[in-house]
């Protein structure tokens, strides 16, 4: 099977990335979580999102998420 490029892309201002493959934009990711969600509603549920070589983490790895700090854990 071949598996598309994804790219998710560096933080906006609101700490949100956004995750394409190709020039087609799958979501919109808020924490790993979603790029996991997006990814598995993308049909590629078995990539592995932290480690693997189809995923090209752009403006930051999979723990960057600016503004998770802002808003503290109730």
């Amino acid at each position: 099977m071949d598996y598309p490029h994804i790219v998710v892309h560096a933080p906006g201002l609101d700490g949100s990335r956004r995750v394409t493959a190709g020039d087609e934009t799958l979501g919109i990711a808020y924490h790993l979580d979603d790029v996991v969600e997006i990814l598995r509603r993308a049909d590629l549920d078995e990539t592995e999102v932290e480690k693997s070589d189809i995923i090209d983490w752009q403006g930051g790895g999979p723990d960057d998420w600016p503004g998770l700090s802002e808003h503290p854990s109730e």
